[in-house]
């Protein structure tokens, strides 16, 4: 099964779009306050869907799930790729977030059901870090197509076309998962059931204290760095137009061999990570230390963005290359986290709420989406002089916004890494 949890990941980053976003909807004429508004739309997509789609795989059938997220999935960029207006764009991010709302949290509680099946839950980081890295390897590979892709069609929607085959092999790969991956399965669709599930997992969130904690630090961590991590795109496209090369290239060909170069040494050096996390775990003493020791380096690495972002369109590409070696830094650092994570929310819940709990992580990352991306795409168009648009942009307030998240979760962290301390001393 390890097998076919890595292919699933494999095939599930063959998005040839992603390293393209933020590029595709300027492309589409799209000012950063409406890219913005389109990501908290799907968010807040997800946040309504997220919960209750996280019961139903519990209850009803994880594969079937799944099988239902990818179908959504191959609608999604069938309307992204033929879209002409801003509207048909609102209706693919809806199918989009059909798609993730019935995904998250499912396959992991597939994987950590397994692990306990196998009597192996003691190997949660070193198993799902593993599986996740050939995620990042399948990213890895798909930008390398995607920049491909764009280079010889000049059109950076295309790619969404070329995104559809996969997610096809995945519904077959999902679709003959062994069948006690379900769970434990109702015999008949109950909404009650649905509710009495939900209110239980969550009364497990609330009462305890340690699960909470997990939580606001997930939707710390995880909703900065989906709000800002496609700034990295314009950011590239700006480097690509300053470096000396391929001067006879257009600028989206020029852009895309630098975005497809970037990428590919990003998405593996985390997929190392990812499955390397289990080390770091061990190194650093634990869970609980980890994520510690990784917030203050997200601490430091947000407050280095800051200036670097500020004089970037002062400077020469030094400065720029620099800030590229940022967003690397803290894509290592968020696919370090994500196995950590995973394991502590495990180590404090019942299994029998797994996809619901995981479920509601996911949910909390997307309000705080909903809510962060749109400021920031605001934030960026009003501090930036009027007139510019695309790779001119100032982008400093993605550091400032990362920088503040980091050092409000590191004060709140203090309290409870005392308490842990006293406790540790009454022990010994």
């Amino acid at each position: 099964m390890l097998f076919r949890f890595s292919l699933y990941g494999f095939l599930k980053n063959q998005r040839y779009f992603e390293p393209f976003l933020i590029l595709i909807f300027l492309e589409k004429g799209l000012s950063f306050f409406w890219i913005g508004l389109l990501i908290g739309f799907r968010e807040v997509c997800i946040n309504v869907m997220e919960i209750p789609t996280g019961a139903v795989a519990d209850l009803y059938g994880r594969r079937r799930c799944m099988v239902a997220s990818f179908a959504a999935y191959i609608f999604s960029f069938t309307v992204f790729a033929a879209s002409t207006q801003v509207w048909q764009l609102f209706a693919a991010m809806f199918l989009f977030a059909c798609g993730d709302a019935f995904r998250t949290g499912t396959h992991k509680a597939m994987i950590l059901d397994w692990l306990r099946r196998q009597g192996r839950a003691g190997a949660k980081t070193k198993t799902y870090g593993y599986t996740r890295s050939w995620s990042k390897i399948g990213s890895a590979i798909s930008v390398v197509i995607a920049a491909a892709l764009v280079f010889y069609r000049g059109r950076y929607s295309d790619v969404f076309w070329f995104s559809i085959p996969p997610c096809v092999l995945n519904l077959i790969n999902l679709g003959t998962y062994p069948k006690f991956l379900d769970g434990e399965l109702k015999q008949a669709t109950s909404l009650k059931a649905v509710v009495e599930h939900l209110w239980s997992a969550g009364g497990q969130m609330l009462r305890r204290v340690e699960l909470r904690r997990v939580l606001i630090e997930s939707m710390s961590f995880d909703g900065v760095y989906k709000s800002v991590k496609d700034y990295l795109q314009p950011v590239l496209k700006r480097l690509a137009l300053a470096l000396p090369v391929f001067i006879a290239l257009p600028d989206k060909q020029r852009a895309a061999i630098l975005v497809g170069a970037v990428y590919f040494v990003l998405h593996m050096l985390s997929g190392t990570a990812s499955r390397q996390a289990h080390r770091v775990e061990e190194r650093w003493g634990g869970e609980e230390p980890t994520a510690r020791r990784l917030w203050w380096v997200l601490f430091l690495v947000y407050g280095m963005l800051v200036p670097l972002l500020y004089f970037q369109g002062r400077t020469g590409t030094v400065v720029t290359a620099a800030i590229v070696v940022a967003f690397v830094v803290l894509s290592v650092l968020q696919n370090i986290w994500r196995p950590v994570t995973v394991s502590r929310y495990d180590t404090h819940s019942d299994a029998r709420f797994s996809a619901t709990i995981l479920s509601v992580d996911s949910q909390a990352k997307s309000i705080f989406t909903m809510i962060a991306a749109p400021l920031l795409g605001l934030t960026v168009d009003l501090v930036s002089p009027t007139g510019v648009s695309g790779a001119g942009k100032n982008f400093w307030p993605v550091g400032l916004l990362g920088l503040l998240v980091a050092g409000a979760i590191l004060i709140l962290r203090r309290p409870a890494q005392a308490s842990a301390m006293q406790d540790e001393e009454h022990r010994s």
